[in-house]
């Protein structure tokens, strides 16, 4: 488990560019599509989901488990 949480966003955000331009490259089309023809945006928005998935999701708070219970 990687304890440190910039280390942890850096490797999710450099692995969500490098998905998101291995798209572009594969997958891509190059006339017409918004979204898949430029290498640039694909790999922003590879880039932007990764730093998503890295952020930590909220805890419940204890209050709210008392009440459901």
């Amino acid at each position: 488990m990687i304890k440190n949480k910039f280390l942890k966003l850096g490797l999710y955000a450099l692995s969500g560019a490098l998905i998101g331009y291995a798209y572009y490259y594969y997958i891509g089309c190059t006339n017409g599509c918004p979204l898949s023809s430029n290498w640039y945006i694909t790999t922003g928005y590879g880039l932007v989901s990764g730093i998503v998935l890295a952020l930590p999701a909220k805890k419940k708070s204890e209050d709210t488990e008392e009440r459901s219970a």
